[in-house]
């Protein structure tokens, strides 16, 4: 979507034309992150109840975003998005990826970074969180890149200081 000058009108509508795909396995909280994604004006969404579903879901519908839970049966966030992010054996592996958990250690934060989710999301949530997030996403998109074993979005200078990211565009004495 060509957005021309970048205006808060023209920022309201990519929101409200955003195809967004929630997987998590509880009913209750993909029926609160429904709501908040109908008072952002997002339409089009999508549900799935386990990582598998959607996996499927994300290859059949092509979303503009999805909203990941990190702790789910069987097919768990972390592994979710090892699978996602495998440009050579799965289809979509652009896809970007908000995880959205009640598990803010840092750890998980860290580990969800070098996953290669775009966003970050801590439940429980607000539906301006969703918007800044689905914003941060639509508006500016990182590059997709490969550095070593990592297949994600482009690093942000700060998250790749932290977590041992070469930035390409750095000079080799700062990293």
């Amino acid at each position: 979507m060509n957005l021309g000058p970048v205006t808060s009108r023209n920022i309201q509508e990519l929101v409200q034309s955003t195809r967004v795909l929630v997987v998590d396995d509880d009913y209750y909280m993909r029926k609160v992150i429904r709501s908040l994604l109908q008072a952002n004006g997002i339409k089009t969404f999508y549900d799935a109840a386990d990582g598998l579903t959607g996996l499927e879901s994300i290859i059949t519908l092509n979303p503009d975003v999805v909203i990941l839970d990190w702790d789910m049966p069987d097919i768990n966030g972390a592994e979710f998005m090892r699978i996602v992010r495998s440009p050579l054996t799965f289809p979509v592996p652009a896809v970007p990826v908000v995880m959205l958990t009640g598990h803010v250690e840092r750890e998980k934060v860290i580990e969800s970074v070098r996953l290669g989710v775009n966003e970050f999301l801590c439940k429980p949530v607000s539906a301006k969180a969703i918007f800044e997030r689905i914003v941060a996403i639509r508006l500016k998109p990182r590059e997709m890149v490969r550095i070593g074993d990592y297949y994600g979005p482009a690093p942000r200078k700060v998250a790749a200081k932290i977590e041992g990211f070469a930035d390409p565009g750095e000079p080799a004495w700062l990293t």
